[in-house]
């Protein structure tokens, strides 16, 4: 049986048998036939609150919050969308968008224009956060459980904030958007660090489609509720990226509507672990580098078996990356056990060591094995992770040496989907 996983921008073919072979995909939706309909019925008829024009006067200066070039948000409609409700009321020069980086790198302007296309970088002013410039911070407190918060002065001082993304689970913070375009993405470095620190990391509650009760989600939506945020739009994708649904109006009860649609598309009950799972990074923007591509691993670690083997399909065009820490801070230790020793120890959080601290924990309890276009075995070993460049015959080989009643499960978009055991445990034992 031919499966098609997500992989860059072209996609991956694998041969698998259909006999042992769960193949575990997002609730498929198509996407709506006029989306920016569905945008603009969402600013006007919102979940909560007053609709975006009813909430901005003139002569006010207004932020807008959009995701960094790692994230598959249709910036280039729904951007257009919130200034299409903003026309009449305030000019664009009062307008700026700014892109929610976190500690990521900052867009360069081909990329902004790939992002929101030409007529939005040609009329409104766009400002890449970089959460180490401290000329870009404002001190603004203490919010959640005590996490000193800095956060982009253009952000805090505009009259109207606008945060605009998108909901999918999220591998540590439950799911994405709503508060995640205040903190950690306009967040000064102190903060994204101590919102990532290893005790907020290594809580079992900071996982897939967990919100309340998450250390990492609770901060940040006590920062984002605590500094404010005047309007908030969500949408939903399919895995064409097309909008399913838009979400408008108040931040916390919109983004409650949102991820309750992200998990009933998103997140599929299996009835057992598998001794290999297949997974990506959902391809193209997000499978863009090695960083990323934990959040497939992480994906798949939620049914694989203790022991069992993990293999990921991620492109990595954009390598470890380069800029940021993870690939000094992956090398820093002999093994994924040493790794997780050493960061559990640390008095001080490393840029970049939640994302390690995960994978590490991922390969203290089973084999993980990639396959990548843009970076070679030797690499990747100084990540402690192997490489195939035949899923198909690797996958093969497991099975037959986990023995006649080996099973597997392919995750062909990666954490676009995220697979959860039926019954709270293995239905086998």
């Amino acid at each position: 049986m031919k499966v098609r996983l997500a992989y860059g921008t072209t996609g991956l073919d694998i041969e698998v048998d259909p006999a042992v072979t769960t193949v575990v995909e997002p609730l498929h939706h198509p996407g709506a036939a006029d989306e920016t309909a569905v945008l603009r019925a969402a600013l006007r008829r919102p979940v909560a609150g007053p609709p975006l024009r009813g909430r901005v006067k003139p002569g006010q200066t207004v932020a807008i919050s959009a995701c960094d070039g790692t994230r598959p948000q249709p910036r280039h409609l729904m951007i257009p969308a919130v200034l299409a409700e903003l026309d009449g009321i305030v000019r664009p020069e009062d307008v700026v968008i700014l892109v929610a980086t976190g500690t990521h790198r900052g867009n360069d302007p081909d990329e902004l224009r790939r992002m929101f296309g030409d007529e939005v970088v040609d009329r409104i002013r766009i400002v890449n956060h970089d959460a180490r410039d401290a000329a870009q911070l404002r001190w603004m407190g203490r919010y959640g459980d005590d996490v000193p918060v800095w956060l982009n002065r253009e952000w805090v001082d505009a009259d109207v904030r606008i945060t605009t993304g998108f909901v999918e689970p999220h591998f540590f913070a439950g799911f994405s958007g709503g508060p995640k375009l205040v903190a950690p993405g306009l967040a000064g470095l102190e903060t994204v660090l101590v919102l990532h620190d290893a005790k907020r990391i290594g809580d079992p509650r900071a996982t897939w489609g967990s919100v309340f009760g998450n250390p990492v989600h609770d901060d940040v939506r006590a920062i984002a509720e605590g500094t404010g945020v005047d309007f908030a739009l969500d949408v939903v994708l399919n895995r064409d990226q097309r909008i399913v649904e838009a979400f408008g109006g108040d931040l916390l009860p919109m983004h409650a509507a949102a991820t309750a649609a992200a998990r009933r598309l998103a997140m599929r009950p299996v009835d057992h672990l598998y001794d290999v799972v297949v997974t990506t990074n959902a391809g193209h923007p997000l499978d863009q580098n090695l960083y990323q591509s934990v959040k497939g691993m992480s994906a798949a670690h939620t049914v694989v078996r203790p022991g069992g083997l993990i293999v990921c399909a991620a492109e990595c065009r954009d390598g470890f990356p380069d800029h940021g820490s993870y690939r000094e801070v992956l090398a820093s230790a002999a093994s994924p056990q040493a790794l997780l020793a050493e960061i559990g120890a640390r008095q001080r959080t490393v840029p970049d060591q939640w994302q390690v601290q995960v994978q590490a924990r991922i390969q203290s309890s089973c084999r993980v094995v990639m396959h990548t276009s843009h970076l070679s075995d030797a690499e990747l070993a100084t990540a402690h992770l192997e490489q195939t460049a035949d899923i198909s015959a690797t996958v093969a080989e497991a099975l037959a040496a986990a023995g006649p009643d080996a099973r597997l499960c392919v995750l062909p978009e990666g954490p676009m989907t995220i697979p959860y055991l039926r019954h709270g445990e293995d239905a086998a034992i």
